[in-house]
């Protein structure tokens, strides 16, 4: 048996085909370290001795709750409030001011949601616009916000978050007018104010979104990134069935659907880049 900080090499591929069959994420030959570094703390959780042993175990249909727990820890990433800033720029001054004469909500998917920083600045976005222009977008805002994690989506729904987490792209005025004190020492929590307009929901982005409805604008920054070609087709093929003609779809900084679909416009915003459906 291996011991607690290896898996073999036949062990690790086994994994890597078990991880890109379950939820599509792509681990490099090099990633080992980052198996061992997230899966090590489950070992006392659930009484494992090896990591070898956890990672045979949760392969197996039986185990579901040790399954959970590994893809949990597999495919949680960190985030941050307003991401890199200009996409909430672009949401604002292009989408909102494109949709403020609609009477009907805006319908906003956060996929891959992580704890909900993402979400939770959109609809912040929201009612800093609104504050400006209080008989745009009538219709108001509708976000769902989706991930695969169970863990992470009962974490977004209380909505408290540790002294370190409410700093990472949160501005000093934003933590005060939208946070009262948690009730963890050091911690925050976010304002019934802005929790109204989120709604988050379990999915996993290789199953059918058929029962999320249609959407105005999607965001999955940071995420296809994990995928392989194949599965990142198979994912903007269904985002766009998801989206109604001229939505939109934001993408990470460094992420690009180029070769892969003729389905959308592409739109420099300076900074940033968008992408609309087609007709």
């Amino acid at each position: 048996m291996s011991s607690n900080k290896e898996l073999n090499t036949q062990e690790y591929q086994e994994f890597r085909q078990f991880l890109e069959h379950q939820c599509g994420i792509v681990l490099g030959d090099n990633k080992l370290y980052l198996v061992k570094s997230r899966l090590s703390p489950l070992m006392s959780h659930f009484g494992i001795d090896s990591l070898a042993e956890l990672v045979k175990r949760s392969m197996k249909i039986s185990e579901r709750a040790l399954r959970s727990a590994v893809i949990d820890a597999m495919t949680t990433n960190e985030t941050l409030w307003f991401r890199d800033t200009y996409p909430f720029e672009i949401l604002v001054n292009r989408v909102f001011e494109e949709y403020k004469n609609e009477t009907k909500p805006l319908k906003i998917w956060s996929s891959a949601c992580s704890s909900g920083q993402e979400p939770y600045s959109i609809a912040m976005s929201y009612l800093e616009y609104k504050a400006k222009n209080p008989n745009a977008l009538k219709g108001g805002i509708k976000i769902t916000a989706t991930d695969i994690s169970n863990k992470v989506l009962e974490q977004c729904a209380k909505a408290e978050y540790d002294s370190l987490a409410i700093v990472r792209g949160l501005s000093p005025e934003r933590r005060k007018k939208f946070f009262d004190e948690g009730v963890k020492p050091g911690s925050s929590i976010l304002k019934n104010e802005v929790k109204q307009y989120v709604q988050f929901r379990h999915l996993n982005l290789l199953d059918s979104y058929a029962l999320l409805g249609k959407f105005d604008v999607i965001f999955c920054r940071n995420v296809l990134i994990y995928f392989s070609a194949n599965i990142k087709r198979q994912i903007i093929a269904q985002f766009r069935q998801a989206l109604n003609p001229q939505g939109y779809l934001f993408l990470g900084a460094s992420e690009s659907i180029s070769g892969l679909t003729d389905d959308f416009e592409m739109i420099r915003c300076n900074p940033g880049i968008i992408y609309k459906r087609k007709n």
